[in-house]
C-alpha cells in the first residue's frame, strides 16, 4: 500500500495537471513535472521514436506497408491483453493467468464451432462468457479469502493450461473454419473510404473532447491547458493517422502473394478492434467515478475505504475487466493464426503483455497508469521483435528477441522503482 499517495478519489492524472496561461507557463509547468519524476508517456513514446528510427535505417523494408501490417497484427493480442492488465496492475494486483485464460476461452470458441455446429458469434459469446466468470472467481479469491493474486493466478495458469489440451485433444490443433468471420478479425482489410472516414472521426472526437476539457475547466477556474498545446496534439494524430491510413491503402499484394488471394488494402479490422477497446476503457478510467475509484484503491487502499469505496468490489471487477479482456486477446490470437494449438497462451504472450504494460509506464505497485500505456508499450515490444526478426536471422534470431525485450522490460521496471522511491523521500 502507498501511504504517500494523493487524494483517495482524486484520479491518477490529477497531480499533473497543467497550468493556465501563456505557453511558456505551460512548458515551464511541464519542465518542472519531468523533473519531478512524473514522466507520464513520455519515455515509452521516446523509445518508440528511437527504436522505430534505428530499425528504419538498418533495414530498408521496415516501414514498408507489408511490414507496417504485419507489426499491427502482430502486436494486436499483445496490446488487447496489456489493456486488461493495466487495470490489475493499477490496484498493484499480478494476473499470472491471463494468458492462459484467453487460450481457453479460445478452446472453448473452436471446439463449439468445429465440433458442435454452433455458429461463429455463439463461440465467441461462450469464450468471453467463461472469461468474465473466471476473473470473479478470482477476484472472489483475491478479495474475500485473502489469496495474494501471485498464488491464484500462478494456479490457475496451470489448469487453465490443462483444461485446454484437454479441450483440444490428441490433434494438437483445431483450425477455424475457412471464410469464417473470425478469421476475417485479422487476416481481412477495411475499406479505404471507410479507414479515411473512421479516421476523421476520432481526430474530430479527440479534438471536441480536448477543447471542451479545457473550456469547461477554464470556466471553473482551475488550470487548463493551452489551446496551442490542444491544436499541436491533434495535428500531430491526425498526422500520424493519416500517415498509417494512407501506407495502408497500399496493395501489399504487389510486394509480396505469400499470404494475400486477391487485394491487400486497408487497416487489418484488429486495429478498428484495438481502437473501439481503447477509448471505452480510456474513458472508463478517466472519465467515469469508477474509473477514480480504482485510481483510489491502488493509490492508498485505506484511504480509499474511508473515502466510501467498496473495495472489494472494485478489487473483484479488475480482474473481471482482466480476464475479459484476455479472452478478447484469445480470440484475436485464433484470428491471427487460424487455429488454435493445445498450447494456446502457455507460451510468451501474457510476459509480453505484462512487459507492454510496464514499458508503457504503468506502475507494478499500483496507482499509476492509464490505458495509453498499453499501446504505446505494445508497439514497442512489437517493433522489438519485429525489427530484431529482420535485423538477425538464424536459428538465434528469437534468442536475441528475447533479451532486448527483457532489457528494456528491465530498464523500464527499475525505472518505475527508481521513480517511486524519488517520490517517497
Amino acid at each position: 500500500m502507498n501511504a504517500q499517495a494523493g487524494p483517495a478519489v482524486a484520479d491518477e492524472t490529477s497531480h499533473r495537471k497543467p497550468v493556465q496561461g501563456p505557453l511558456s507557463a505551460y512548458i515551464r509547468d511541464y519542465l518542472a513535472r519531468l523533473r519531478g519524476g512524473e514522466l507520464g508517456s513520455a519515455p515509452a513514446i521516446v523509445g518508440l521514436v528511437v527504436i522505430t528510427a534505428f530499425f528504419a535505417i538498418v533495414h530498408q523494408g521496415f516501414l514498408s506497408a507489408y511490414n507496417l501490417e504485419a507489426l499491427v497484427i502482430q502486436a494486436a493480442p499483445i496490446i488487447v491483453m496489456a489493456m486488461g492488465l493495466v487495470f490489475v496492475l493499477l490496484l498493484g494486483e499480478i494476473d499470472l493467468s491471463a494468458g492462459t485464460t484467453g487460450g481457453l476461452c479460445s478452446a472453448i470458441m473452436a471446439v463449439l464451432l468445429l465440433r458442435h455446429g454452433q455458429p461463429w458469434w455463439i463461440g465467441v459469446l461462450a469464450g468471453l462468457a467463461t472469461g468474465l466468470v473466471i476473473g470473479f472467481v478470482m477476484g472472489w479469491l483475491r478479495a474475500r479469502a485473502g489469496i495474494p493474486s501471485f498464488v491464484i493466478t500462478l494456479a490457475t495458469f496451470l489448469a487453465f493450461q490443462g483444461l485446454t489440451l484437454i479441450l483440444i485433444g490428441g490433434q494438437g490443433s483445431v483450425i477455424l473454419p475457412t471464410g469464417s468471420p473470425l478469421i476475417s478479425l485479422e487476416n481481412s482489410f477495411v475499406p479505404i473510404w471507410l479507414g479515411w472516414t473512421l479516421l476523421g472521426i476520432f481526430v474530430l472526437g479527440y479534438a471536441a473532447v480536448k477543447l471542451i476539457d479545457a473550456r469547461g475547466r477554464r470556466e471553473s477556474g482551475l488550470p487548463a491547458t493551452p489551446v496551442v498545446v490542444i491544436v499541436a496534439k491533434v495535428i500531430a494524430v491526425a498526422l500520424l493517422g493519416s500517415a498509417f491510413t494512407y501506407e495502408m491503402g497500399i496493395n501489399r499484394n504487389l510486394i509480396t502473394n505469400a499470404f494475400f488471394s486477391n487485394k491487400a488494402q486497408g487497416e487489418p479490422w484488429a486495429v478498428v478492434l484495438l481502437v473501439l477497446l481503447f477509448v471505452i476503457w480510456h474513458f472508463t478510467l478517466s472519465r467515469t467515478r469508477y474509473g477514480r475509484h480504482v485510481y483510489a484503491v491502488g493509490g492508498n487502499e485505506e484511504a480509499a475505504r474511508r473515502a466510501g469505496v467498496v473495495v472489494s468490489r472494485i478489487r473483484i471487477s479488475v480482474f473481471v475487466i482482466c480476464s475479459g479482456m484476455a479472452a478478447i486477446s484469445g480470440v484475436v490470437a485464433a484470428s491471427l493464426l487460424q487455429s488454435v494449438q493445445s498450447n494456446a497462451g502457455a507460451g510468451n504472450t501474457l510476459l509480453l503483455a505484462v512487459g507492454a504494460a510496464v514499458i508503457g509506464g504503468t506502475s507494478l505497485f499500483g496507482g499509476r497508469g492509464r490505458m495509453i500505456d498499453a499501446v504505446l508499450g505494445g508497439l514497442v515490444v512489437a517493433v522489438i521483435i519485429n525489427g530484431m526478426s529482420d535485423l538477425i536471422q538464424g536459428s538465434n534470431s528469437s534468442g536475441y528477441e528475447w533479451v532486448v525485450t527483457g532489457a528494456v522490460l528491465l530498464l523500464a521496471a527499475g525505472f518505475d522503482a527508481v521513480v517511486r522511491r524519488g517520490r517517497s523521500t
